[in-house]
């Protein structure tokens, strides 16, 4: 296997994560550096991760075992055991600390951490309640400690109640907490007799790391394993921020159970994005564990770990399902040179396996091009000439047993079009299994692309298999079809991202704009604005709406209709309107003076006979040819102000077609929304019709991410449905709106 204004916004940030049940301590420091520095954004969030200096946490000078023992039979002994032979290891001093002892393992044991005999890096605490300690590793001026105790928030309420105590100590301490919930991964043996960059490990439950661990029996280098358990102070973000930064890490990998805070998991993989550094991650809970409730279409289009995938996406993060697909994942990008071109070609001995996993490769997104007839005559001088050469590549068995079969690698390879060469053996059939992978291999040490192997035998002991292939740290070898697909795809996918990256933190707004000002006056807290009040919110940040006149007798409807022009549109409008269809509250074509009377007798009668109160009718433009789109704002407990874009109208309710950003974003992210949607086709025009205006659709979906930035908490939910996207260069207009104020 391959191998002042600042401090209001401080302020600010922190009452808003403590009001989401989080504890702050991490976020504020963060929000305490960006606002020293002058870089917020606009709502006051940071728009730079900070990196903590962990060396001395993995590499310390100092060690102390607060309740060290050396009793048999005791788990703390073990754990103490463990701990010296880490110690000695990294070349550290052991201190351990307990209050009846003078020795431990032939060690001098300090009652205390007072009378400890230096100021120590890491203080591991093997105790039952880690709060008593931690004000006086404070006083010791200690800057890092492990709790592995359990008993916090993974037990309830009380729990939940406890940590955030044992969060606040910590916070006044000035130390910093791996913990509590973790154990002693951090004090793993690594192999040093391994090359190559190496996988960071980050696991929020040990024992899922394991597989990842031990690709060192494979020839993989590991760095580090952070187990962050309970995450009540360091958490995955702060891990995946530092390891970014360290030359000898080509990946991160991580198995997440649930994220701390959504905006600094954001920043940190923005890091990694920055320098280049791919992390891999399982994050479980893909099915939505609670309703959402909302009045708008849009509360109910994204599910919690929607939000979560696309804002992985987003950033750069590749989420796989499996610990398997993990492992894998992870070593292949933490190993493989920079693709030098996306095309995959598949060569095997087999049609039929050939066939298959073209199928397979095809389906999962991977570009598999037709060879020239120049390179298929090439390799018919090796390959009799019936057999399929164009791509997959069918060698039909013999050549690979003599000289023809490094002949047709090495053409292959050659090939400027081909970025990556797989070969699936489905089994060992020596000698030619063993030539074949022999072939494989000294090919790959001539070449920069990259030559992948799935080694299809369940018995895993042949020596093509043990020795050959996993001996190579430039063939990336797999065991499954799927794993190999899976991990290729994410390869070049991440070097694609790479590529083009451009942090969207870099151009988020930082100052608001004059619409906020016009904004903030249309707001009224707690309520949900009528369709008119939420209009002219769209209105203050530039966003097309209707002619339209809000009136209320008769009278003034027919002169609105004329002034308006016919054929209009009637909806009654009030603060609790949400859906005006289901209730007979919209009427349309209206095409004289006695139909618009009659419509806003109807209306009034429905709205009073229903106990709705109005603020009156509108009276609209009617605007028909065009898609109709939806978009909107929502919160989701992690990351904050959402926006999702659709397919609108009654589309939304029957096919559920959206896709989710986290702001900041910009155009590219916004076209990329576009291309997730399965009705896109729609906007390029089908069945005769007109492509719309795409560049229209895409402007609104920016302002109404910058009015999500700007407004914040204060907006609870937007909801533009439809959004009637014009033809080409007629831009688009905003029909129907809803907004719900905080």
């Amino acid at each position: 296997m391959l191998g002042s204004t600042h401090g209001t916004l401080t302020t600010h940030f922190r009452a808003r994560v403590v009001a989401c049940g989080e504890e702050p301590h991490a976020t504020v420091h963060s929000m305490t550096a960006a606002a020293a520095e002058g870089d917020l954004d606009v709502s006051g969030r940071p728009l730079h991760a900070t990196v903590p200096d962990l060396d001395r946490f993995f590499r310390p000078e100092s060690v102390a075992v607060i309740g060290a023992s050396d009793t048999e039979g005791r788990p703390r002994t073990g754990i103490t055991r463990q701990l010296v032979a880490w110690a000695e290891r990294v070349g550290a001093r052991l201190h351990p600390v307990h209050p009846t002892r003078e020795s431990l393992f032939g060690r001098p044991c300090s009652p205390s951490v007072a009378d400890l005999p230096e100021q120590v890096d890491l203080a591991v605490l093997l105790v039952g309640d880690p709060l008593p300690v931690i004000e006086e590793l404070g006083q010791a001026k200690v800057k890092f400690a492990v709790a592995f105790a359990s008993g916090f928030a993974e037990t309830g309420e009380e729990g939940a109640a406890a940590q955030a105590r044992l969060a606040a100590a910590v916070e006044r301490s000035g130390l910093r907490l791996l913990g509590p919930n973790t154990n002693l991964n951090a004090f793993e043996a690594f192999r040093d007799d391994l090359d190559g960059p190496a996988i960071a490990l980050i696991t929020q439950s040990g024992h899922q790391g394991r597989p990842v661990y031990t690709l060192q029996e494979l020839g993989v280098r590991l760095s580090h394993w952070a187990p962050t358990g309970n995450e009540a102070d360091l958490e995955t973000a702060d891990f995946i921020s530092y390891f970014s930064q360290r030359p000898e890490v080509g990946a991160i990998a991580c198995y997440v159970e649930g994220l701390k805070d959504g905006r600094s998991f954001l920043l940190a993989a923005d890091r990694a994005a920055r320098a280049g550094v791919p992390v891999v991650a399982v994050k479980v809970g893909r099915t939505e564990t609670g309703a959402r409730t909302a009045a708008s279409h849009t509360g109910k289009l994204t599910g919690a770990d929607q939000v979560v995938d696309a804002a992985m996406r987003q950033f750069g993060v590749i989420r796989v399902d499996g610990l398997d697909e993990l492992q894998d994942t992870a070593a292949l990008l933490a190993r493989a040179r920079k693709p030098q071109a996306d095309g995959v070609v598949v060569y095997s001995i087999s049609g039929g396996t050939g066939a298959h996993f073209s199928d397979l490769a095809t389906g999962a997104g991977l570009k598999l091009p037709t060879l020239s007839e120049e390179k298929q005559r090439e390799l018919h001088e090796w390959i009799p000439g019936y057999l399929n050469v164009a791509n997959p590549v069918d060698n039909g068995g013999h050549p690979v047993g003599d000289w023809r079969g490094r002949k047709i690698i090495d053409a292959i390879l050659a090939d400027p079009d081909v970025g990556v060469l797989i070969c699936p053996i489905t089994g060992p059939f020596p000698p030619m299994s063993d030539r074949l992978a022999q072939d494989l291999v000294d090919a790959a040490e001539t070449t920069d692309k990259l030559v992948c192997v799935v080694w299809g035998s369940p018995v895993g002991t042949e020596d093509a298999y043990r020795t050959t292939l996993l001996g190579s740290s430039r063939v990336a070898t797999f065991r499954t079809f799927g794993n190999c697909i899976t991990a290729v795809k994410a390869y070049l996918d991440h070097h694609r991202f790479a590529t083009s990256y451009r942090s969207p933190f870099d151009e988020a707004p930082r100052t608001p704009s004059p619409s906020f000002r016009k904004a903030q006056a249309l707001m009224r807290p707690g309520h949900q604005l009528s369709e008119h009040a939420a209009k002219q919110l769209l209105r203050a940040y530039g966003i097309r709406v209707p002619r339209e006149q809000l009136v209320t007798s008769a009278a003034a409807a027919v002169r609105a209709a004329g002034l308006v022009g016919f054929p209009v549109v009637m909806k009654a409008s009030g603060a609790r309107l949400a859906h005006k269809t289901e209730l007979g509250l919209v009427k349309v074509g209206l095409t004289s003076a006695s139909q618009v009377r009659d419509a806003y007798r109807e209306l009034t009668d429905i709205a009073r006979y229903e106990g709705i109160e109005l603020d009156g009718v509108l009276v609209c433009q009617m605007i028909e040819r065009g898609v109709e789109m939806m978009v909107g704002v929502t919160h989701d407990a992690l990351f904050g102000p959402t926006v999702t874009v659709g397919l609108g109208g009654v589309l939304v309710e029957v096919l559920h077609d959206a896709a989710v950003r986290v702001p900041p974003f910009g155009e590219d992210q916004t076209r990329a929304m576009l291309g997730e949607l399965r009705g896109r086709a729609l906007l390029e025009g089908v069945r005769g019709g007109p492509p719309v205006d795409v560049d229209a659709l895409v402007e609104v979906v920016l302002r109404v991410q910058r009015m999500a930035l700007e407004l914040g908490d204060d907006l609870a939910e937007l909801d533009i449905n439809p959004l009637m996207v014009l033809g080409r260069g007629q831009g688009a207009v905003a029909l129907d709106a809803l907004a719900v104020c905080r």
